[in-house]
């Protein structure tokens, strides 16, 4: 791929998908719907602009080669400042924040960019004034807080999943009936849902464990070392367990949670657990991202990852840690949660998962009508929803009602 120059190589008018991330797990959110563009041939530019040379092939894999030749590739790199920015990058997006930074004005040539992440609104102030549009897809179809941060009244549009997704966003007062479209989830257009990858040698039952990664909200830093002995070394020896979590947990050693004003060590992966033939360990592959174990697995243990969407897609046991919530009765703080059983801790769930084909029975009813709620479901796939979403916004001004 060559690298594009810098100065006003993106084109006036142009769409722009803004990848604008240090890892892949935001792309097949929306790069399928810039492929539906690309086959459209649309009067507009089209350009993907993206951090890094990993993200840039994740998008030509998800394209084709006949779309990503309709493309401009734009390369958001910052050249000797990179390695500088990497270090404190562990700590804080720095990087994402200075290539906005330095390429701000090239942006600025766009018509309407598009993006998975709330990051680029730091592009309007340094536009101050005027600039292009700004359509948000969000990067999963979660509950927490976060997913509906009052900065996100800041995006022009939106393109979500489903109806949960819209009436929070609009009874948040972050949009309106004219700036949200429900398109369904992109990224099931890249998946076979339907498949059932095997990772280990027998048939015995998969728990997949997926801990997020804020440190207030993710079971890992209290509970995380006792879930995975309990199978590596207790009674779940019995089982397969698939240790699979967000890909940004192991991105960095120290995790800062803003939202929360917590900031806490990581726990490292305990040596012991290498070579054994019931513990599949994924920190850091492509397998984190394309649903490869959500998939391939009979029951969830979690805590707040919107990941729990894309592994009810058949509906199956799952389990939440609750690190933070701990209130008897009322409303659970997550639609999420009320998928499965919710435990203060590892030994409080330990008791339930031998049983956890019971468990799931219990609540497959309440799975399929949150999954349904989430995800919105059509003969047509969400990237074209999503492609002519994005054109009818650009001819009219306004989602049609």
């Amino acid at each position: 791929m060559q690298r594009q120059p810098h100065g006003h190589s993106i084109p006036a008018g142009a769409i722009v998908f803004l990848f604008n991330h240090d890892a892949t797990h935001q792309l097949a959110h929306t790069a399928g719907i810039l492929r539906a563009l690309a086959g459209k041939r649309a009067a507009f530019p089209l350009v993907c602009a993206f951090g890094t040379r990993a993200i840039a092939q994740g998008v030509r894999d998800i394209v084709g080669e006949e779309a990503a030749a309709r493309i401009i590739w734009f390369d958001m790199g910052l050249r000797r400042a990179g390695p500088v920015l990497r270090l404190i990058n562990r700590i804080a997006p720095t990087e994402r924040l200075a290539r906005l930074k330095r390429h701000a004005a090239e942006l600025r040539n766009a018509a309407l960019i598009v993006s998975p992440e709330r990051t680029c609104l730091r592009l309007k102030r340094e536009w101050k004034d005027g600039g292009p549009q700004i359509i948000f897809v969000p990067h999963g179809a979660g509950d927490r807080s976060v997913t509906y941060h009052p900065d996100m009244a800041n995006f022009d549009a939106m393109l979500v999943s489903g109806q949960k997704v819209a009436d929070e966003m609009l009874g948040h007062g972050l949009a309106s009936p004219e700036t949200i479209a429900i398109i369904g989830y992109p990224k099931f257009d890249l998946i076979d849902t339907d498949a059932r990858p095997s990772f280990f040698d027998d048939d015995r039952p998969v728990f997949l464990y997926n801990p997020h990664f804020d440190p207030y909200l993710s079971s890992w830093y209290r509970h995380g070392h006792a879930i995975i002995n309990w199978f590596a070394f207790g009674p779940g020896r019995n089982f397969n367990l698939i240790f699979a979590p967000h890909i940004m947990l192991f991105r960095k050693k120290l995790h800062i949670s803003p939202e929360y004003r917590v900031m806490k060590r990581r726990p490292d992966l305990d040596p012991r657990w290498q070579g054994l033939p019931n513990i599949h360990v994924d920190v850091d592959s492509q397998r984190l991202t394309d649903m490869s174990y959500t998939l391939g697995s009979d029951a969830y243990i979690g805590d707040v990852s919107s990941q729990i969407y894309e592994f009810l897609c058949r509906p199956r046991p799952a389990f939440f840690i609750d690190t933070h919530w701990r209130q008897d009765g009322g409303a659970l703080p997550y639609l999420s949660w009320t998928a499965g059983d919710v435990v203060p801790s590892a030994d409080a769930l330990f008791p339930l998962l031998p049983g956890f084909c019971e468990r799931g029975e219990h609540y497959r009813a309440q799975q399929q009508r949150i999954f349904d709620y989430t995800m919105s479901a059509s003969a047509q796939s969400s990237s074209e929803r999503g492609a002519l979403a994005i054109l009818s916004w650009m001819e009219e001004g306004r989602f049609p009602s």
